[in-house]
């Protein structure tokens, strides 16, 4: 069976607006559906920086004892803890690119035999 849901720590964590901190939570894997829906967005339209709240709202399922993320959870996070989620994110919906090894000179395989 796939595993569609990850748990994740931010390095800051988020301070809700009673001063709650809250760093460990769940991301499922994302739909295509996630990444249609922003472009259809307003806020998307006069800055596509936005998009990224939008999907990280959808995606995100939990954010300590917060259940409702909203773009406006996402816009409260950290910059650290913003890029953590955006690379998280790329990591489980296998969206990085895996580093190939440089291909050796055709001296270095001689040398190698």
């Amino acid at each position: 069976m796939i595993q569609t849901e990850f748990e994740f720590s931010l390095p800051k964590g988020y301070i809700d607006t009673e001063g709650n901190l809250h760093r460990t939570g769940v991301m499922r894997l994302a739909r295509a559906i996630d990444e249609i829906v922003p472009m259809r967005d307003p806020r998307v339209k006069t800055n596509p920086a936005y998009a990224t709240a939008i999907i990280l709202s959808r995606v995100i399922t939990r954010l300590g004892a917060l259940d409702n993320i909203s773009p406006a959870t996402i816009e409260g996070l950290f910059v650290a803890d913003l890029n953590y989620l955006q690379k998280f994110y790329r990591k489980i919906n296998e969206l990085e690119e895996e580093e190939e090894e440089p291909q050796k000179s055709a001296e270095e395989q001689d040398n190698e035999d």
